[in-house]
């Protein structure tokens, strides 16, 4: 089925960059465990998600769709649709949004930050979730 413009406008405008599903369902996981975490600093590049002060490390939960997950493991499947309508915009908005991650990325980097990438579709899984983040925040 078609959506109008306005319908999709409507639907669009739903999508929110913080607070997502898989982002929520990760921080009651790491809550869980009983570690504690600052969100979204906007003093660190790219805002990220959940951050470790004093461990100097920082947990990103991206959704596989918005952030081409396909590109990174092509065994995705949250990340196999493609846009349907529009493509000339959504093609080089996911190049900006997968490119705009890697800077991000190597600024934090390059600040003494070790950073998690979490997947939204590695939440099918979350005892190896609880064992990455576990492994990622009593490493060095």
């Amino acid at each position: 089925m078609t959506e109008t413009s306005d319908q999709r406008s409507r639907n669009m405008s739903r999508i929110r960059s913080k607070d997502t599903g898989p982002e929520l369902v990760v921080r009651r996981l790491v809550h869980a465990m009983g570690y504690r975490y600052r969100l979204h600093r906007k003093d660190l590049p790219g805002k990220p998600d959940l951050t470790f002060g004093p461990r100097r490390k920082i947990i990103e939960i991206r959704g596989c769709y918005w952030h081409a997950h396909l590109r990174y493991d092509p065994t995705c499947w949250e990340a196999r649709s493609e846009a349907k309508s529009n493509k000339t915009y959504w093609g080089p908005k996911m190049d900006r949004n997968v490119e705009r991650d890697q800077k991000n990325l190597a600024l934090l980097q390059a600040g003494g930050w070790r950073v998690l990438v979490i997947w939204e579709c590695e939440l099918r899984n979350m005892d190896s979730v609880r064992s990455r983040i576990t492994d990622f925040l009593k490493g060095d």
